[in-house]
């Protein structure tokens, strides 16, 4: 495996300065040396204070003992390229980014590993009375050993990320998909895929519905909102956001941004195994937003349009009941229905206030009196029954969201 060189290193060590017998008095107290390097790293790094998992310390121990052997095998031999360890590094890195973690603990047990190294070594070579050169040799020689199995474990690491990303994009995909099928969802199952998924499981969600982008370009381009789960290539896309009424949430200013512009209708709180219902309503307000039933544009609120969400949740039951409580005014015109209905909407909105029903509509009190004169002729005793006043409220009200909003 070939590996960079940082400015300022040359690509083989000076021979001269360290001669290669060097190498096999130094092999000889390899052991001991791993051991102190072992034990410093677990020290000072704590993600390698694992005691209780052998594989892993198993994995620190080769890995220091393969290190300190590219040491002393450039000291050997500087033509060796090392390509054997490079590529036990190069996985090793891989490993740390399939495991889902960070990279710097890796590096920082190599920059501790070498400096502890050199220490070693360097006093081995001063008890033998090694001139200065020689130990500048050596110390060049360490440097490089850290910048080669730095750099393979770093190239490692990138090609994991790399080829794992698509996978933890499929992972996250099915996740959404367990989390927004109708029916019963089990915690355990989203808790065991989320792990998969690199997802951490929030007490509570919101789903957004997503209007169409403007443009085939903007359709394709992914939002980005911090946790969301989001899936553009359902109809109508949709994002998942975990605690929604949290400072990071779907109120705050980055929230706004990353739906750059694009209309969407915010589904409700609920628990993680709930959020098929948040989507259900989501989806409807969207749709009601499209035909002007609520605003066509911006973000619209589902907690904010409950009753309207409740009467357009069965449209074909909410006809027959406008069909039958509203028969009366469909024996006069249709332009004096508009006003009749308009009033009776508010007279019954009002609490029977004649003065509040002239302020509301802009009109004067005794217009009102008149409408309601041929109101009560039309509906009769109805208009006072409770029942049919609620059955009124809610046909008028449905009728009147018809009227394009903007």
């Amino acid at each position: 495996m070939a590996v960079p060189t940082p400015h300022g290193v040359p690509d083989r060590p000076a021979a001269p300065q360290v001669p290669p017998e060097l190498a096999e008095l130094l092999r000889t107290n390899l052991a001991a040396v791993a051991d102190e390097v072992e034990e410093e790293v677990r020290r000072q790094v704590p993600e390698y204070a694992r005691p209780a998992d052998v594989a892993y310390r198993k994995a620190l121990r080769s890995g220091v003992v393969q290190a300190l052997t590219l040491f002393v095998d450039h000291i050997a031999d500087p033509r060796d390229d090392g390509g054997a360890i490079a590529a036990t590094y190069y996985e090793l890195g891989r490993g740390e980014a399939l495991e889902g973690r960070s990279l710097d603990a890796l590096q920082s047990a190599l920059r501790i590993g070498g400096m502890c190294a050199w220490r070693q070594m360097g006093r081995t070579a001063e008890e033998l009375g090694l001139d200065s050169a020689v130990v500048a040799g050596l110390g060049e020689l360490a440097f490089r050993t850290v910048h080669e199995v730095a750099q393979a474990a770093a190239s490692g690491y990138a090609e994991a990320q790399l080829r794992s990303s698509d996978e933890l994009e499929r992972r996250r995909k099915r996740l959404l998909d367990l989390l927004l099928e109708d029916g019963p969802v089990a915690l355990e199952a989203v808790q065991d895929l989320a792990h998969s998924a690199r997802w951490p499981v929030p007490r509570t969600v919101g789903v957004v519905a997503l209007a169409a982008a403007s443009d085939r370009r903007e359709e394709d381009r992914p939002l980005a909102a911090a946790g969301a789960l989001v899936d553009m290539g359902s109809r109508p896309p949709r994002m998942l956001v975990p605690d929604p009424d949290g400072s990071g949430g779907i109120g705050g200013r980055a929230f706004t941004l990353a739906l750059r512009g694009r209309p969407a209708a915010i589904g409700p709180t609920v628990a993680v195994t709930e959020a098929a219902q948040s989507l259900r309503l989501a989806t409807r307000a969207l749709g009601l937003m499209g035909r002007g039933v609520l605003p066509r544009q911006g973000v619209v609120r589902c907690n904010e349009h409950l009753s309207t969400l409740l009467l357009y949740g069965d449209e074909p039951l909410l006809e027959r009941l406008q069909a039958r409580v509203l028969a009366p005014l469909d024996t006069v015109s249709a332009g004096q229905r508009d006003r009749l209905a308009e009033t009776l909407l508010a007279w019954l909105l009002s609490g029977s206030n004649v003065p509040d029903v002239a302020v509301r509509l802009h009109i004067h009190p005794q217009t009102v009196r008149y409408r309601l004169r041929q109101l009560e002729k039309l509906f009769g005793e109805a208009l006072h029954d409770p029942g049919t006043r609620l059955d009124l409220i809610l046909a008028l009200r449905a009728e009147s969201l018809h009227t394009p909003q903007n």
